[in-house]
């Protein structure tokens, strides 16, 4: 009987240790996304991946104003076009990802089914990486899309992206890829510049900006055909404008 008692209240320890376990994960991942929204990443798992695996970290955050509004387009116009719209998921993409044929492996145009608040979630709170660790990521990943997009907003969610995301070996964010690749600032990037460095994604590592390689040379001006496209959208242009300083 007291040997039944001690074992029950084991078990009863243990979920609450769980349980608080789980509370505190929530609030600080909570007060880390708050945080966010106006405080730069100081590192993400990704550019710790980069570090170590002897690729350099290269990186430096700018902000919103100084981002020219061409890579804010492009990288609508390439990796999500309804990025203005949806609400951080876009349902359709990704039910054609999960159901198209699996027979031949296939470079996506963009991002594929992974719309951009996808990709924030994943190179600021999580990790990059496919396989088993992909499958694990999916909760994680729709926790934290779901939280920037109700906290953060279209512009600040744009603003991290083009600050975090990868650009080739080592090489984070714009301002880094630009003075990389144009030796310039990303404020002064060209439409052709800007479409140039998004079309080496979503494989920066193998898709070269400088020397340019095949797929990016094949890509880039697809990406200015659609940033010409999207140009004057309303819902677009209330994205990718400039604010008054």
């Amino acid at each position: 009987m007291a040997k039944a008692k001690k074992k029950k209240s084991g078990f009863r320890k243990f979920f609450i240790f769980i349980f608080r376990f789980i509370v505190i994960l929530f609030v600080s991942s909570l007060l880390y996304v708050v945080v966010c929204k106006w405080v730069e990443p100081p590192i993400t798992i990704t550019q710790l991946g980069g570090l170590f695996g002897g690729y350099g970290l290269k990186r430096d955050y700018v902000s919103w104003n100084n981002i020219s509004r061409n890579v804010k387009l492009a990288a609508i116009a390439s990796e999500d076009q309804l990025f203005p719209e949806h609400g951080g998921f876009d349902w359709k993409a990704m039910d054609k990802s999960l159901n198209r044929p699996h027979r031949k492996k296939r470079v996506p145009a963009g991002g594929g089914a992974s719309t951009i608040s996808q990709q924030v979630a994943k190179n600021v709170f999580l990790w990059q990486g496919s396989g088993w660790g992909r499958y694990v990521r999916k909760v994680p990943e729709f926790y934290f899309t779901q939280l920037i997009e109700w906290t953060w907003g279209k512009r600040r969610i744009m603003e991290v992206y083009l600050n975090v995301i990868e650009m080739g070996p080592g090489i984070f964010g714009i301002e880094a890829a630009s003075r990389k690749y144009f030796h310039k600032p990303a404020s002064s990037l060209s439409r052709a510049e800007a479409a140039m460095i998004i079309a080496c994604l979503p494989n920066p590592k193998n898709f070269s900006v400088v020397p340019m390689s095949r797929r990016v040379r094949w890509r880039y001006p697809q990406i200015m055909e659609q940033m010409d496209n999207l140009e004057g959208d309303e819902d677009v242009e209330e994205v990718v404008k400039t604010p008054a300083p």
